[in-house]
């Protein structure tokens, strides 16, 4: 769990990062250095400094020039945003160029920043920290795939265990093979021989990144029809991978939805995936999950103090997020204290990580209060389901989702909604529910606001829910608390109760039975 207000900064200013790829030069300004950074712009130029080099190893002229090009708008860009700090650093194709050093010191006059060249294990070192930076306690193979190289990197314990760099990237392979499948193969065959502990990743998590993994993953989610866009910690089944493979990496292609994935990533693509399909066979992981965080983001997080560092990406991003929309943040945490009592039942019982989640939604909990009253559970199951949340898989980003909605609205419409119900599953769905409907019962009794549920609680005794109040509060114990009660003791298999304390510590008890009926 998080402490309040370690996530914020009272000095926050926006800071820039400037990728030097092998194919394409990205700028992305963030909104503060913190442990989940907003992005305020993501632009990038596509110039392919990594193709077709000089005969005597140096960059190809038409692509140094457009990169030169594009630095002068990058400074006037982050001079507009009042970025106050610019990270900025060149990978493969300037760090194996004879004229690298010559371009970057063109590059820093242009952009009015230094700039560094990155060795091959400080890219991966990098790697690894963005992993870090996406996933709790990650322990696995990650693989970041650029277009003129690709780190390979055995993190456990969230450190780096083992990494090397090798000259496979997506470019890479299409320039040495001549755009010959047979030829890309043996060329990746070759290389990945050379690393010896390919084999201890079997049956852990293999993590990949970049943006030709991420179009393939695109294609999967399509053939898929997943009812999601968020491309972090999406999960691609290892043994579809070679039907995927078979399919694409062909003369004629047998997948319509390759026309959907973006013009310039349909040429990489296929050699993404045939890299993809070798690793898995060396590897036999568990599973592989895109990251959609990487060097950059490793960067940032790397700069990052060791306590910012330590805390749980999740929660720290519902609190910003709770910070900004919610009426109370307070609120947000009396409502996880409160709702602890609901969840200690035999057959609701959590999980360390389902607390977790509970946390996340008592954070997000009230996030849509602005919306319209009709509206507000459709806005905030919109928001939630496609924020920029990383510390989270899919299930239990619908379980947020959810779990905000039915705190709105008991029963699920729309056409979106069904289809978070199946990614929860039934045991994340049904949490949702219970979670929405203890929320809604605290809403009656606090509108939401701080200094009212704290001073109640919620519990069972003898097969009964209990909502206990004191004397003092005993004039909120009205029909709207009955029936909403009621119907969180129905989801829950139970009766419910409402008992009065009193100073002396006696309690007396209402019972919805005295509900008129109609």
């Amino acid at each position: 769990m998080i402490m309040r207000g370690k996530n914020f900064r009272s000095a926050a200013f926006p800071i820039a990062v400037i990728d030097i790829g092998s194919n394409s030069i990205r700028l992305v300004i963030y909104e503060n250095e913190m442990r989940t950074p907003t992005p305020l712009l993501n632009e990038k130029l596509l110039c392919g400094l990594g193709r077709n080099r000089q005969q005597d190893g140096s960059l190809n002229k038409k692509a140094k020039q457009r990169a030169l090009d594009i630095f002068p708008r990058f400074r006037l860009l982050c001079e507009q945003v009042r970025v106050k700090r610019i990270y900025a650093f060149a990978t493969e194709a300037t760090r194996a160029a004879t004229d690298g050093e010559d371009f970057i010191l063109a590059a820093e006059t242009a952009l009015n920043s230094p700039i560094k060249i990155l060795a091959g294990h400080e890219e991966a070192q990098l790697a690894a920290a963005g992993i870090a930076a996406g996933f709790i306690e990650p322990d696995g193979l990650a693989g970041d795939l650029g277009g003129g190289s690709l780190e390979l990197i055995d993190i456990r314990g969230g450190k780096i265990h083992s990494e090397i760099s090798l000259p496979v990237g997506s470019l890479n392979l299409l320039e040495v093979s001549g755009h010959n499948y047979s030829k890309a193969l043996a060329y990746i065959e070759k290389h990945l021989k050379t690393v010896k502990w390919l084999r201890e990743g079997r049956g852990r998590p293999f993590y990949m990144i970049g943006g030709t993994w991420r179009a393939v993953a695109r294609l999967h989610m399509f053939e898929k029809r997943f009812p999601l866009s968020i491309m972090h910690h999406y999960t691609m089944p290892v043994r579809e991978i070679g039907s995927l493979c078979s399919r694409v990496v062909t003369r004629n292609p047998r997948v319509p939805n390759l026309a959907r994935v973006s013009r310039e990533r349909q040429e990489t693509l296929p050699y993404g995936l045939l890299l993809l399909k070798c690793l898995t066979d060396a590897i036999k992981p568990s599973q592989v999950i895109v990251s959609a965080l990487g060097v950059r983001e490793g960067m940032l997080y790397s700069k990052l103090p060791a306590s910012e560092q330590k805390l749980d990406p999740l929660l720290a991003a519902c609190e910003e997020m709770a910070s900004r929309r919610a009426r109370s943040l307070d609120y947000s945490y009396q409502l996880f204290e409160w709702t602890n009592g609901l969840f200690n039942a035999e057959g609701i019982k959590e999980t360390p990580d389902e607390t977790r989640l509970r946390h996340a939604a008592c954070l997000l909990n009230d996030i849509g209060w602005r919306g319209h009253p009709d509206y507000r559970g459709e806005k905030a199951l919109g928001l939630i389901a496609q924020s920029n949340f990383v510390g989270v898989d899919h299930p239990s980003r619908a379980y947020l989702a959810l779990a905000v909605y039915y705190g709105h609205k008991p029963n699920v419409t729309g056409e979106f909604s069904p289809a978070l119900r199946k990614l929860a599953g039934r045991r994340l769905n049904r949490r949702a529910q219970i979670f929405g409907a203890a929320a809604r019962v605290a809403f009656k009794l606090s509108a939401n606001m701080p200094g009212i549920i704290n001073r109640t609680s919620i519990s069972y005794n003898n097969g009964s829910l209990v909502l206990t109040l004191p004397e003092t509060l005993k004039m909120l114990a009205g029909e709207h608390i009955i029936r909403r009660l009621e119907m969180l003791a129905k989801l829950l298999k139970c009766q419910s109760e409402i008992q009065i304390e009193s100073q002396t510590g006696m309690s007396r008890s209402f019972f919805q039975a005295l509900l008129p009926r109609s």
